[in-house]
């Protein structure tokens, strides 16, 4: 069970987690254990509100395939129960960040005060600019 918010919960029956062999280096225990984590969710085919499942599908996420189907694969940890936490971390982080609504800016308007220091700054840059003339000999 994956908790996503205090009222949405991923069963352990939406999630299709096997063990692979992880890549890379690693001597004589890589060939021989799977530690790595392949981890797969159908969003259409789960449990999640339909908000959530559309929030998903409109990411634009490399992990998210054409059919709807997020796989993340886990294989920093040594052992397997250290990458299944991982790939489950980074599941309800991906759901997580997917669903976030961000507020609107409010555009505001320069004060009064800060107006005229603009204004006075712009006066006297030009002021000490106009003294840079040529010099003319009287």
């Amino acid at each position: 069970m994956l908790q996503i918010s205090n009222k949405v919960i991923i069963p352990q029956s939406d999630l299709e987690i096997s063990a692979i062999r992880s890549q890379g280096a690693g001597g004589q225990n890589v060939n021989k254990v799977s530690t790595a984590i392949h981890l797969r969710f159908d969003i259409m085919a789960s449990s999640l509100p339909d908000y959530y499942k559309q929030q998903l599908l409109n990411l634009n996420d490399r992990r998210i395939t054409q059919e709807g189907v997020v796989v993340i694969k886990a294989q920093e940890h040594r052992s397997q129960e250290n990458n299944r936490e991982s790939a489950l971390r980074r599941l309800q982080e991906l759901i997580q960040s997917a669903v976030v609504v961000t507020r609107k800016r409010k555009p505001t308007k320069p004060t009064r005060s800060s107006q005229k220091k603009r204004l006075d700054y712009k006066s006297k840059r030009g002021q000490v600019k106009s003294n840079r003339g040529q010099v003319t000999d009287c």
